[in-house]
C-alpha cells in the first residue's frame, strides 16, 4: 500500500504537468481545428528561460512568470508569422502543421547553438530539501508546489473561458468564426490571444518539469509534444476537461508502470493502455469539440 500511495503522489505531480501542456494544444485545436507542432519547442524555451532566471539567483515565481510571458510571445509569433499568413493566402490548414514543425526545428537549433546539447539542471533550491513522510509516503514540497501551481493555472484558464469577455469570445470563435464576426467578435485578435494562452501554458509546463526532474535540454520538447498530443486525443479533441483528466491518467499510468513493471516499458504500457481505451471509445474519455459542435 505504501508503494501504491507513493506512486499516486508521483503520478499526480507528473500528470499535472502533462495536463497543463495538453490544455494548450487542446485550446488551439478547439478554436482553429489545427495542431501547432511548435508547442513542444515553446515548452523547451520556457524551461530554459526559467533556468536562466534561476541561475541569476532570482525567485522561482519570477522564473515561472518569465516562462509564461516568453512562451506566450512565441505563441503569438507562431500565429502572426505562420498560421495567419497561411490563412490569408488560402493555404490548406494542414500546411500549418508542416510550417509549425519547421518553426519547432528552428527553435531547437537555436537552443542547441546558445545552450549546447548537454543536459542542464536548475540550481539547488530550498523546495527540494523539504520532504514530509506521511505513513511511509514521501511527499516533496516541490511536488506540492508543482501540483498547486498547475491547478491554479488550470483554474485561471477555466475562469477566463467561462466568466470573462475574452473567454466568451474564444468560445464563440471555437463554435464558428462566421457567427463570431456577426456578433461583433474580433476574430483575429481572439485567435492571437488563444495562441498567447497556449504558448504561455507550454512555457509554464517547461519550468515545472525542469524543476521537478531537474533536467533541461534542447530536445525535451519533442518528447513532451508526443505526450501532449496523446493526452489531447485521449481526453477528446478540443475538450479541455478531457485534457486535464487525460494528463493525470497518463501520469499515473507511467509511474505505476515504472514501479510495478519496468522503466523500459513505461511508454509502451502508457500508450498501449490509451490505444485500448480509444478502441473502446474512439472519441476519447469525453466528447470531442467536433462532436459537441454537431
Amino acid at each position: 500500500m505504501t508503494t501504491f500511495l507513493q506512486q499516486v503522489v508521483n503520478g499526480l505531480s507528473l500528470g499535472s504537468i502533462y495536463a497543463v501542456f495538453a490544455i494548450g494544444c487542446t485550446l488551439i485545436f478547439g478554436v482553429l481545428n489545427i495542431v501547432n507542432l511548435a508547442q513542444g519547442a515553446f515548452f523547451m524555451v520556457g524551461a530554459y528561460l526559467g533556468l536562466e532566471i534561476a541561475l541569476l539567483g532570482l525567485p522561482l515565481p519570477l522564473a515561472l512568470v518569465v516562462a509564461l510571458v516568453g512562451g506566450g510571445v512565441l505563441g503569438m509569433a507562431s500565429e502572426l508569422l505562420v498560421f495567419r499568413v497561411l490563412r490569408l493566402r488560402g493555404g490548406h490548414k494542414w500546411m500549418g502543421l508542416v510550417a509549425s514543425l519547421a518553426l519547432a526545428r528552428l527553435l531547437v537549433g537555436i537552443a542547441q547553438e546558445v545552450f549546447g546539447t548537454a543536459v542542464h539542471g536548475y540550481p539547488p533550491n530550498p523546495f527540494t530539501a523539504i520532504v514530509w513522510e506521511i505513513g511511509g509516503v514521501r511527499v516533496q514540497l516541490l511536488q506540492v508546489i508543482v501540483v498547486v501551481t498547475a491547478v491554479i493555472l488550470m483554474g485561471i484558464l477555466g475562469f477566463t473561458l467561462q466568466k470573462t469577455s475574452v473567454g466568451r469570445a474564444i468560445r464563440t470563435v471555437a463554435f464558428s468564426e462566421d457567427v463570431a464576426r456577426i456578433v461583433g467578435v474580433e476574430v483575429g485578435r481572439t485567435i492571437l490571444i488563444t495562441f498567447f494562452i497556449a504558448g504561455a501554458l507550454a512555457g509554464a509546463a517547461g519550468v515545472l518539469l525542469g524543476l521537478l526532474f531537474n533536467v533541461v535540454s534542447p530536445f525535451m520538447g519533442e518528447h513532451m509534444l508526443v505526450k501532449g498530443l496523446t493526452v489531447m486525443i485521449l481526453g477528446g479533441l478540443g475538450n479541455i476537461p478531457g485534457a486535464v483528466a487525460g494528463g493525470f491518467l497518463l501520469g499515473l499510468v507511467e509511474v505505476f508502470s515504472v514501479a510495478y513493471v519496468s522503466s523500459a516499458f513505461r511508454d509502451a504500457i502508457g500508450f498501449g493502455l490509451i490505444f485500448l481505451i480509444l478502441l473502446v471509445k474512439p472519441t476519447g474519455l469525453f466528447s470531442g469539440f467536433e462532436e459537441r459542435r454537431a
